[in-house]
């Protein structure tokens, strides 16, 4: 199986992160049609626990892309095959496990966390999906760990196409029943989706390991150990992550009520704000996702080997490349937030204002999952664990401190989003400066994006403008100015020289074998 390059990996991903999202935006846009914000909202409260599971079990895929990738460095394949075997058993315990807490855990949750009665069948529908997502995980480590994200990106493609299908079909076959039951079909996707991704890997895997020769995988306790211990800060890392979703479907409700909202309208801002605009800040982020899960086979095999220079040079490119990634998105969002909004949601685009201000969260947020993974990659699980968890406080501080304030209400929650994120990835930085004592060059990293982003967006806006007072049509003026942008922006950051092509085609073009 061919290795691939931090670009080209991160390219394959990116391309199957951003269609796969784009369908999850096919699968939102019928349901916000049918069920409204009231029943995105039963569905978003319910959402956090099992992504909550999904973050603290990452941790397992992502130690077996790094030990899969150590073992492979030094050509010890039979560890390989022995690593994958004892993480596919340790995902089953714990998504069973999970898949249990939360059927037979459902009213007990409601009733601690206070939610609506009419959110326990979405906890029913999601209860589901863990043990599936849990299958499906530990294979995609395994391949990630081969340094070939062919095999991550067509599942995640393939379990998204579940998702939808599943999910949407259910939704509209028990809406009759009411918002609550149609809301709990939804959430059922994500347990078909994942079925369906899991069967694919399930069958790449063994024909992999035919390809090999191996044929029997013997028991290996002491690599399960190593991978716990590896495991265990990265999903704390993670979770600590997805608690920020956690802290909005617990506290927001709860401080919108205390700012005066009744239970409907505290519902439909929480929707609003997690059911639409995190959605769609949530579009560029995968590009970052994908980078990151590039980033960490490719970094510890480097770093294993003691190639210090090509670690160095890793560490730049990706900063670089998370910046011209974020800035452009930022200002896409920021200033064209109710005509992207009214083009994924139309007639249902209320919102957008929350739209604007979450999109300038983005930078950090994918500043921190960049600097995490690099971490990670090199043996530093605990500070990233810590400089999230500092971020979280913040964030639960302002949360309770800004929402209840009348005028600020949902908006509390955004701006103790983005001053969250601004110290995790902050924190990370400067620690990644005095672990690996690597030169960053912040002007080829942001200034010249910034740069080629304010000239988009400017072109963008009179594009926009300009096409809408002759169509009068929204979707046309929206996609031709925002195709237009792209093509514009490419071109700036070659012109600018953010990548040199000489530099693109020795260090990242070429495969590593």
């Amino acid at each position: 199986m061919k290795k691939q390059s931090l670009i080209k990996g991160s390219i394959i991903l990116g391309v199957a992160g951003i269609f796969t999202r784009f369908l999850g935006i096919f699968f939102r846009w019928p349901l916000i049609m049918l069920i409204g914000d009231e029943g995105i909202g039963y569905y978003q409260m319910t959402y956090p626990l099992y992504m909550f599971y999904v973050a603290i079990a990452a941790g397992i895929p992502v130690a077996v892309s790094k030990m899969v990738s150590e073992s492979n460095a030094v050509g010890d394949l039979d560890t390989s095959f022995q690593t994958m075997k004892e993480s596919f058993i340790l995902m089953i315990i714990l998504g069973t496990g999970m898949s249990l807490f939360l059927f037979l855990g459902a009213r007990p949750i409601m009733s601690a966390l206070k939610w609506d009665s009419k959110s326990y069948y979405s906890i029913i529908g999601v209860a589901f999906a863990p043990i599936c997502i849990s299958i499906m995980s530990a294979f995609r480590g395994f391949f990630q760990g081969l340094q070939n994200m062919n095999p991550s990106a067509i599942s995640q493609i393939i379990e998204q196409i579940g998702r939808v299908v599943v999910g949407v079909g259910l939704a509209v076959l028990l809406l009759p029943y009411g918002i609550e039951y149609s809301a709990g079909g939804a959430a059922f996707g994500a347990a078909a989706g994942g079925f369906l991704g899991g069967i694919y890997l399930i069958t790449k895997y063994f024909k992999v390991k035919r390809s090999f020769g191996v044929r029997k995988v013997k028991s290996n306790d002491k690599l399960l150990t190593q991978l716990i211990k590896i495991a265990i800060p990265i999903s704390l890392g993670g979770a600590v992550g997805t608690i920020a979703s956690l802290i909005d479907s617990i506290l927001v409700p709860r401080q919108l009520l205390n700012a005066g909202f009744d239970y409907r309208q505290a519902t439909i801002l929480y929707a609003q704000l997690t059911g639409k605009a995190s959605v769609i800040v949530n579009i560029p982020l995968t590009l970052s996702v994908a980078l990151s899960t590039s980033l960490i086979p490719i970094i510890a095999e480097n770093y294993i080997l003691k190639n210090i220079r090509e670690v160095a040079s890793k560490v730049d490119s990706a900063i670089r490349m998370s910046m011209v990634i974020a800035i452009p998105c930022t200002l896409g969002l920021y200033f064209l937030a109710e005509p992207v909004m009214m083009l994924i949601f139309p007639g249902r685009y209320e919102g957008y204002q929350i739209l604007k201000y979450l999109a300038i969260s983005i930078p950090f947020i994918i500043l921190a999952q960049t600097t995490t993974a690099i971490l990670q990659s090199t043996g530093s699980y605990a500070m990233p664990v810590i400089n999230l968890l500092i971020g979280c406080f913040i964030k639960v501080v302002l949360t309770l401190y800004l929402i209840p304030i009348s005028w600020l209400n949902i908006y509390g929650a955004v701006a103790a989003s983005i001053l969250a994120y601004i110290a995790a990835s902050m924190l990370n930085l400067i620690y990644l400066h005095l672990k690996l004592k690597v030169r960053i060059d912040y002007g080829a990293a942001v200034m010249k994006p910034l740069a080629a982003a304010t000239i988009m967006i400017l072109v963008v806006l009179i594009t926009y403008i300009n096409i809408f007072n002759r169509t009068s049509s929204n979707g046309i003026a929206c996609l031709i100015s925002v195709f237009l942008g792209i093509i514009i922006y490419v071109m700036l950051i070659v012109i600018l020289g953010v990548f040199k092509y000489d530099y693109i085609k020795s260090k990242f073009l070429k495969r590593h074998r």
